[in-house]
Parts: structure tokens; sequence; C-alpha cells
């Protein structure tokens, strides 16, 4: 890790990432893995927190925390979660329990949880990665605003929020200035009205690994 080119003296939060089934917990946990250079540049305090990440399935990320005390995790939610590999379901709590940092990421699915986007021709997906996971047929079904602040809601720290333009940045400051969290009524609403969109909207679970 070369620290001067990035222009620092230290890394905040260092993290194994797309950690997804067991090869991949083998390789951070066995001899002359990944959690030894974690650790090892936590003591040399190059790095002030060590934590992991994945949107593929919760059990490997509940495998990891369960394995080692991060200090955070990374994972793919959005308003669809329960219809395929919920991670709010037994991931999110532990690492509620846990006290780590909890950062979530897909919230709008690459546009696909959106009504507000046209999916592309089914041949150019199919050379595309997400659609590996699943071809989108049909516009999405929320607005910006409900999955953002169906996201937000969450017992999280903060979400990642893929952005393609200024305007874009400028319009997610603009929710997150508006952002109420919203009662569990409002939330089973939204997940009922994604249902029909919830395959696309979390094709990045449904990828072969």
């Amino acid at each position: 890790m070369n620290l001067k080119l990035l222009d620092t003296d230290h890394i905040d939060t260092w993290q194994p990432h797309d950690v997804g089934i067991q090869e991949d917990i083998d390789q951070i946990f066995g001899k002359g893995g990944a959690i030894e250079a974690l650790v090892q540049a936590r003591d040399q305090k190059i790095v002030r927190h060590l934590g992991v990440t994945g949107r593929f399935r919760p059990e490997a990320l509940i495998e990891c925390i369960r394995r080692f005390p991060f200090d955070t995790v990374l994972m793919g939610v959005n308003a669809a979660d329960k219809y395929y590999y919920s991670f709010e379901k037994d991931l999110l709590p532990l690492a509620v329990g846990k006290q780590m940092g909890i950062i979530g990421m897909k919230v709008m699915a690459r546009g696909r949880i959106l009504s507000s986007w046209t999916p592309p021709p089914v041949e150019q997906q199919k050379h595309s990665w997400e659609g590996r996971g699943a071809i989108a047929t049909t516009l999405g079904t929320l607005t910006k605003q409900e999955t953002f602040f169906y996201t937000l809601t969450l017992p999280i720290s903060t979400a990642m929020i893929g952005c393609d333009s200024v305007e874009q940045v400028e319009e997610c400051v603009e929710l997150a200035r508006s952002f109420n969290p919203l009662n569990q009524t409002q939330r089973a609403a939204l997940e009922a009205k994604v249902e029909s969109v919830a395959r696309q909207a979390l094709f990045f679970r449904l990828m072969p690994r």
C-alpha cells in the first residue's frame, strides 16, 4: 500500500470486497490470508478501521463477522431485500448488535428499481455485468425518494448512492435534506410495490459464483 501516492499517512477503513461464498472466507482467514495483512496494517496504524463488504448472499458476511471483530460492514440493500436472500433478516440485526458501522449500497439497484428507468435492449443486457444476475424486462416501480427513504430508514450508518452526473449528486443531496424515516406501514407498502421487479432489483444477489 503506497500511502504517498494517495497523499495521506493512513487509511480510515480497509475492507475485503464482495465476500460472498465459502471460498472467499477461506482465502481471507486461511494461513497467509488477507486478515493477516489487515491486522498488521491496523497494528502499524496504517489503517484505522477494518471492515468487510458483500452483495451476493448474507451467510458469508455473517460468518466473517462471527469470526472477527470487524468495525464496518457494507451490504447491498433496498426495498426488494426480503424477496431473495434477505440481508435485513439476520445480517443487519447481527451488525447492529455488534455496534458496527453499517454502510448500505445498491440502494437504487443501478436504476433497475426506479419507475423512471428504461431497460436497455435484452442483447445489450446479456453482455453487461448486471445482466449476469437478471435480465430486466420492465420499468421499476419506485421513485428515487421512495427507495432512498426506505434504505435510510434502516438502522444503517450511511449509504452509498451511485451517481452518474453532478445533477444526480445535487438531487441526492436534496433528498437527504428532506429525509423523514418511514413507519412500518409505509415500508411494507413499498416492499409490496416493488415485488414485481424484485428479481431485477436484486440482480447482484443472483449472479453465478
